[in-house]
Formats: structure tokens, sequence, C-alpha cells
């Protein structure tokens, strides 16, 4: 699945119904060896978990956009896709599944990040059909997750909500605090853009308590290390944005610093455009500014259409100040570097 052939960038909730409902009803296939053409080995492993981890990482620093997209999307079609039909053991055509099963969904969210949806509702409808072809209810919740934050981010909060509920309900017995603290945050995520704080603070609550619950020897696995209590506190800083509670949003914003921009760029750039938000919700018009200006500087570098947004949004909330003469150019330059970037 070349994603540059899907022209169509619309989104259709109605897309993950069928896949998701066969994924809850049956989340793991039966293991079999498979004889066909060349063997399959740990080097054909370690290279396709390496190109997720790197294209994990340039995602997260650059945006979907980078040309490092573009290698592991040919990674995933020109060298795990053979290998598909190779010849494995058991135990290695369960872990090349799996490995398939993160290169489809690294795909995936880098076309969402871009806005080019339909494509990657195609490549996470994949990766959950080759998590479950590995027997692998870990990262199949992992990936009907991040299906969630794709339907939440679309505007469907409640259906989201729902995903992700059920994959934690799913794999609670299998997968690990961090994924399942993962899901739960997603869940927290959907109920806050929903309005609804009660849930969204069980949640969120669940999801912390997970965290904290893992330990040195706990099973960790390598491709959710990313997910710290840093970024649970700056993904529940956009959750109070939501919900209009700028106060709780600063104090979480303030556990969220020990984010390290140079890795974690495009996540920090967006937490700072939440945050300034957060500062007009508390009318403070010169904070807001500045942060948003922190945003922007941030942001300008990152190639994510997705993150843009943020900015743009929070622009837009600028509007009835825009004869000032301090938000006029901020509106300015916003509109004159996101068009450059």
């Amino acid at each position: 699945m070349d994603r540059r052939k899907f022209l169509s960038n619309g989104f259709a909730v109605s897309a993950f119904t069928t896949p998701v409902t066969r994924w809850l009803t049956q989340p793991a296939d039966a293991a079999s060896i498979h004889q066909g053409g060349r063997q399959v080995g740990r080097g054909d492993l370690d290279e396709l978990w390496q190109a997720a981890d790197e294209a994990r990482l340039w995602d997260s620093k650059f945006g979907g956009g980078n040309w490092k997209t573009s290698s592991v999307t040919e990674c995933l079609r020109l060298r795990a896709a053979p290998l598909l039909s190779g010849t494995y053991t058991e135990t290695i055509g369960k872990e090349l599944f799996s490995a398939t099963a993160e290169l489809s969904r690294v795909v995936g969210w880098s076309a969402f990040d871009i806005g080019q949806h339909e494509a990657a509702q195609r490549h996470f409808v994949q990766a959950l059909r080759l998590a479950r072809a590995a027997g692998d209810v870990q990262v199949g919740c992992y990936v009907l997750t991040t299906m969630s934050l794709q339907t939440m981010l679309r505007g469907y909060p409640q259906q989201a909500a729902d995903m992700a509920e059920g994959a934690y309900e799913r794999a609670k017995a299998v997968a690990a605090p961090r994924v399942l603290a993962f899901a739960k945050l997603a869940e927290a995520r959907a109920h806050g853009r929903a309005g609804d704080a009660r849930a969204a603070d069980a949640a969120l609550v669940v999801s912390e308590n997970l965290l904290d619950s893992i330990r040195p020897d706990s099973p960790d696995p390598d491709w959710l290390s990313y997910f710290t209590h840093a970024r649970l506190a700056a993904d529940a800083t956009e959750i109070h944005r939501d919900l209009g509670q700028p106060r709780a949003a600063f104090a979480w914003n303030t556990q969220a610093d020990a984010m390290p921009s140079d890795r974690f760029t495009r996540a920090v750039g967006i937490r700072l455009a939440v945050l300034a938000g957060s500062h007009l919700q508390d009318h403070d018009l010169d904070q807001s500014l500045a942060v948003g200006a922190r945003a922007l500087d941030v942001l300008s570098t990152v190639s994510s259409t997705r993150a843009h947004g943020y900015l743009r949004e929070f622009a837009t909330t600028l509007e009835p100040w825009k004869s000032d003469r301090a938000v006029g150019e901020f509106i300015d330059r916003a509109r004159v570097e996101l068009a450059a970037a």
C-alpha cells in the first residue's frame, strides 16, 4: 500500500467499524509456520524494527512530511511485504507480522499528520489486521488506540472514546502497563474533546496510575518508550484546555516541561499552542501571545498539517482582538510562516 496512490483526503469513521469489531471479537489468529520465498531470519526483523524506530524519531522531530517518511513507506512496501510471503518459523513469523504492523501504523500516523486521512485509515486497518495475524494483542491495542486518536482529532470524540475503551478492555489481561496507560490517555482525550470532565478525569487517573505502576523489571515494549509522565502531562494540558479549565492546564503544563524539544519538537510545539489558548481562556492576552509566538517558532520547522492546525485554531480565537497591533502582527506572522512551512 503506497500512500501516494490515495488522492482523497476524506475521513470516514464508518470505515473503522468492521475491522475494529473483528479485532475486538478475535484479536489474535492462531500462529502458523509458512513455506514460501526466501528464509526470513533475525536480521530481517532487526532491520524492520530499526526502520520503525527511526521513522518514529523523525516523525516526532520533523513531522509526517519529512523525507524519512517516504523511505519507511518504501521499506513497508518493498522490504516488509515480500517477507510475509517468505519462509519462516512460528516464532519468527509472529514477530515479522508484529514488526510489519508497527511499520504500517507509523506510516499511517505520518499520513494523518500531513492531512492524508484516507491513506492513514487504510494503513491503520492494515496494521490492525497484521497485529491480529501476529497473535499480538498488545500491538493490536496500540494500533486501535492510534485509530482512536485519529477518530477523535477528526471530530468524532464519542466514537473515539468507545474505541480506546474497547482497546483497553480487550487487552488489559495481557498488555504491558504502558500500553494500557496509552489507551486510557486516548480515552481521556476523547472525553475531554466531548466536554465530559468527569469521564476524562477518571480515565486520566487510571492512565497515570498505570504509568506509576511500571517497575524496572516490568515488561515494557520499546516501541512505546516515548510515552512517559511528561508526555501524559502534555496531553493532559490539552484535555483541560478542551474542558475550559485553564488553571488545571497550567498545572499539567509544568510537568510536561520535561519533554526535550530537540527530540519531541512537534509535541512540544503543539503543547505550547494549546497553552497559549489556555492563557486566552484565562483572559491573559499578553501571555497568550508570548506563548503563541514560542509555539510558532517551534512549529515553523515542522512539516505537519496537524500541528499547524493547532496554531491556525489559536490564531482564529484571537480574531476578536485583531485590532490590537500585537495581535494583528501575530496573525500576519503566523499566516506567512505557516504558508512557508
